[in-house]
């Protein structure tokens, strides 16, 4: 049987049971990776893995109970550790964390066709990312440029897109640059040695707003949010007024989260495990922080390293994950956009890198990074809670997951 044929016949097994979605109309999960020694690459830290990965996997999913079945996969070494699809669903981009172009410390990034018919992957071309460590890519909201975020070179890059989804060299690259925050965070657990980022630059995260007039970066290194304008005809960022907005020293922001309404943003840091509330200034681009909270229970002591941060698709609740103590924090948004400590679920497997809410907001698949598998949750809309669906998904060292739904 054909990868194709294989595919599609295991999507209709898994739907054809659903009594409410029909079976022409599948959805499919890539997962991420990290799929080559990190070590072998690039500086020792804290929180790499052995490389259990394949490369991408691809997973067909049952809209009705959540679980997972794996159809293929698109085997790189390079670990491509978060993928982003654009907006048609024909192609789908990775950040190769751990790959080196040309013999330099650069790292890549990849762009695919997507098969519509069976979710199979066929590479594009493989450009340079613009820095070391390529950790986060996403789209721009015109769909004609990928913004990549390079943990270990401390960059951001601006990457075209062209007509036929290839990638083209980046169009601008800005290296970030200033005083590197203290190796104890200011917001740290009592008895924490989470130190992971605080010996030079570190980009984690770039992002768009709605408008995609305004692009925002972290600096875990610099404990900085970065605020650009973005000019879509050149692809080019300049600096907005302020350029920056300083976190806590030491707490290392790390993921962050516009609320639906565009009116809050939300910043989560790695070694303070804290959540920062801003309100965001549309037609300005500008953040004024209102709120700073733990994302940990207040008797927690120890270590513990913050990872991702997503707010659900009706706004009511933001989700945060916290590393070793392997939980995702619940909390309610208030009317004003604060929030209010709900608790935390234990995430079914050890160290959390991210989690991802499938299309319709009802599940929560979260990659165990360290346990090698994503697990499944149902999402209570009404209360925010998280159920563990009794469901995993073996994946080797699972960094990211994405969605696509063949039936649109």
């Amino acid at each position: 049987m054909t990868l194709s044929r294989f595919v599609c016949t295991t999507i209709f097994s898994l739907l054809v049971m659903s009594s409410h979605v029909k079976a022409e109309e599948p959805l499919l999960a890539y997962v991420g990776t990290f799929s080559s020694p990190l070590t072998d690459v690039l500086p020792t830290q804290v929180d790499l893995p052995p490389g259990n990965g394949q490369g991408i996997h691809i997973f067909a999913v049952d809209r009705r109970t959540g679980a997972m079945a794996q159809v293929g996969e698109f085997r790189m070494g390079t670990s491509p550790s978060c993928l982003a699809i654009n907006e048609s669903g024909t192609r789908l981009y990775s950040a190769n964390e751990t790959d080196r172009a040309d013999g330099t410390s650069e790292g890549t990034v990849s762009s695919f066709a997507i098969d519509r018919a069976s979710g199979n992957l066929k590479l594009l071309n493989t450009v340079k990312s613009g820095g070391a460590g390529p950790t986060y890519v996403s789209i721009h909201p015109g769909g004609r440029y990928l913004l990549v975020a390079n943990y270990f070179g401390g960059s951001v890059s601006v990457l075209p897109i062209a007509n036929d989804g290839k990638l083209e060299p980046a169009s601008d690259v800005k290296n970030d640059d200033g005083q590197i925050g203290p190796t104890t965070a200011t917001h740290a657990p009592p008895g924490s040695f989470a130190i992971s980022g605080h010996d030079r630059t570190h980009a984690h995260m770039i992002q768009a707003d709605a408008s995609g007039r305004f692009v925002f970066h972290v600096d875990l290194g610099l404990d900085k949010i970065y605020s650009w304008k973005f000019d879509d005809k050149e692809g080019r960022l300049s600096a907005n007024n302020p350029p920056t907005i300083s976190v806590p020293p030491g707490d290392g922001p790390r993921h962050f989260h516009f609320h639906p309404n565009g009116k809050w943003f939300y910043c989560i840091q790695e070694e303070g495990s804290t959540v920062t509330v801003y309100d965001y200034t549309q037609s300005t681009g500008q953040l004024s922080e209102k709120q700073t909270l733990s994302t940990l229970p207040a008797s927690f002591a120890g270590s513990n390293f913050c990872s991702e941060i997503l707010v659900s698709h009706d706004g009511k609740f933001v989700y945060a994950g916290n590393r070793l103590h392997d939980s995702v924090a619940i909390f309610s948004v208030k009317e004003d956009g604060t929030l209010n400590y709900q608790g935390e679920v234990w995430t079914q497997g050890n160290y959390p890198r991210s989690f991802t809410f499938d299309p319709t907001g009802n599940f929560l698949y979260c990659c165990n990074q360290r346990s090698d598998n994503v697990a499944v949750f149902k999402v209570d809309r009404s209360s925010g809670s998280l159920e563990f669906t009794g469901y995993f998904a073996p994946v080797g060292n699972p960094s990211h997951v994405v969605f696509l739904d063949l039936g649109t």
